[in-house]
């Protein structure tokens, strides 16, 4: 087994602050994250010098916001993060970016390497993702594809360089069934985020608790007529919203705190 980590911040927006995954008391979502912080604080808690030490409990901060583009996450969140100094980095974002039409994405990828370079910086692990492929789920996402595979490229890139590690999500076809997609078809669903979580421990030299990349069992299909009613309500209920936002120059996250953002014992 792996040395246990002491520390684990997360940065990055939607996708990791856990959107549509299971409520917390607190209001909060969990999200992959805070599954990965639960197993980590796990191994922490039978360190052998746990008892010794007061500070040797695991902490985690997770400074993620819904709907933040790559610039944001880098001046909103990369000085606090750095200023942390946990042992162990996530490190998502830059989708945001490309589903906007006009995305610059020689800009993303100069932001997304200078907010790893920082991370790494302060010699901590530095997790990074590629994103799932929306072509084999979405309809219309093939205009996406061109620079998906950019950042994929430039992710597995980086991921190559001492202190990185990368979990490849865009290999793994169980992410093409809906089952782990909410219903707004953006953000993944508890199983999307229990299998995310998993994938990150395993790239971190744990031990695989379940195969995260099988695809789930078989089910019926639905009807033609079922499709449409479902088709219908998505473009109401979040792809409407979703581009009144981008015409109002609006965002998701705009005015929310971080839901963890100080590094703080885990329990």
């Amino acid at each position: 087994m792996p040395t246990p980590y002491r520390s684990y911040v997360a940065v990055g927006d939607s996708f990791t602050e856990g959107m549509c995954d299971d409520l917390l008391p607190d209001g909060h979502y969990r999200g992959w994250a805070d599954r990965v912080a639960s197993a980590l604080a796990a191994e922490r808690s039978g360190a052998p010098d746990v008892e010794a030490d007061v500070d040797a409990g695991f902490r985690y901060a997770n400074l993620a916001v819904r709907g933040k583009l790559i610039g944001q996450i880098h001046d909103e969140q990369l000085a606090a993060a750095t200023a942390m100094g946990a042992e162990l980095v996530t490190l998502a974002g830059g989708l945001n970016d490309v589903l906007r039409p006009g995305c610059d994405i020689d800009a993303v990828e100069r932001l997304l390497g200078r907010c790893a370079a920082e991370l790494r910086a302060t010699g901590a692990t530095v997790v990074l993702f590629t994103s799932t492929d929306p072509t084999r789920r979405l309809a219309g996402s093939a205009r996406l594809l061109p620079a998906i595979l950019r950042m994929k490229a430039f992710v597995q890139e980086l991921g190559r360089q001492d202190g990185f590690v990368v979990v490849d999500l865009f290999s793994a076809p169980c992410f093409d069934d809906r089952r782990l997609w909410a219903e707004d078809r953006l953000h993944l669903s508890p199983e999307g985020h229990r299998r995310v979580a998993e994938g990150v421990l395993e790239a971190l030299g744990r031990p695989a608790a379940f195969d995260w990349r099988a695809p789930l069992p078989a089910a019926a299909p639905a009807g033609r007529g079922e499709r449409l009613r479902e088709d219908a309500r998505w473009l109401g209920t979040h792809v409407g919203p979703w581009i009144g936002r981008r015409l109002t120059g609006r965002s998701s996250g705009d005015g929310r705190p971080a839901k963890r953002p100080e590094l703080l014992p885990y329990r």
